[in-house]
């Protein structure tokens, strides 16, 4: 039995036990909705024009999250790894921001962005660095020195021996890291378009379809588009993983 099939009979199954559950009515269907009812919402959803507009303003934003992150974090890695007094400066700093909740720092952003889609860009950048660059850090402390050492006797320069040995070594770490802040930063994006509210995205679709009527159907349907979106997301980070850096696996075989 492949991979995808066995993925495919334990979805079915799941879908099979959450159907029974709630047509079983221990817990009324209002607050939990059979998986049928969420799948046809879901169906609706894909054809309803500003529900799309909220999947793009989720989307966009994340990809823009992203992309500062990766430039933020993957040269300050690079810095932070190859400079050992300045490792050494930031540290403190760094162990202090990085277990702050980014969601706790709702209303600061607000106050210092504004309310609009700054503020979840902002606090999914935040979140989203700190696996990057950590990833980035660690795979400089593993580069073989004998290899730092063998481009040294042949006269290259630290710019040279980074660009030319420590990134390539680096890169499967780094992509690693981009793959764990892309979930990251699609968690804080709808995270905070459900907190904070009053704009456009999956999370404020999410926050509307809960007040009022209460439209459980329509909550999860919003949270398995935001779900699907994470799997595809990762997916695609996976593949080129896989076949952006084959030539590192090669490697590893050989090794």
């Amino acid at each position: 039995m492949t991979k995808t099939l066995r993925g495919l009979v334990g979805l079915v199954g799941f879908l099979v036990l959450w159907e029974a559950f709630s047509r079983s009515e221990i817990v009324p269907q209002q607050y939990f909705p059979p998986p049928s009812t969420v799948l046809a919402q879901f169906a609706e959803l894909l054809g309803d024009s500003g529900f799309l507009l909220d999947l793009i303003a989720t989307v966009l934003a994340w990809a823009i999250a992203l992309g500062i992150s990766i430039a933020i974090a993957v040269p300050a890695g690079l810095l932070l790894g190859s400079v050992r007094w300045v490792r050494v400066a930031t540290r403190a700093i760094i162990e202090f921001l990085r277990p702050i909740p980014s969601v706790a720092l709702i209303p600061l952003a607000i106050v210092l962005v504004g309310a609009g889609p700054e503020t979840k860009i902002t606090l999914a950048v935040y979140a989203a660095v700190w696996p990057i660059l950590f990833n980035t850090i660690y795979a400089l402390d593993e580069i073989d020195p004998v290899m730092v050492d063998t481009a040294r006797s042949f006269g290259l320069g630290r710019a040279r021996i980074m660009f030319t040995v420590a990134l390539p070594n680096a890169a499967p770490f780094v992509l690693t890291g981009i793959r764990m802040s892309a979930a990251v930063a699609l968690i804080l994006v709808v995270s905070t378009e459900f907190l904070a509210g009053g704009g456009s995205g999956l999370g404020s679709f999410v926050l509307d379809a809960s007040t009022g009527a209460g439209r459980m159907d329509l909550v999860l349907a919003g949270t398995l588009v935001a779900g699907i979106v994470g799997y595809l997301i990762n997916e695609v980070l996976e593949q080129v993983h896989k076949r952006g850096l084959r030539w590192s696996a090669v490697d590893r075989e050989a090794a």
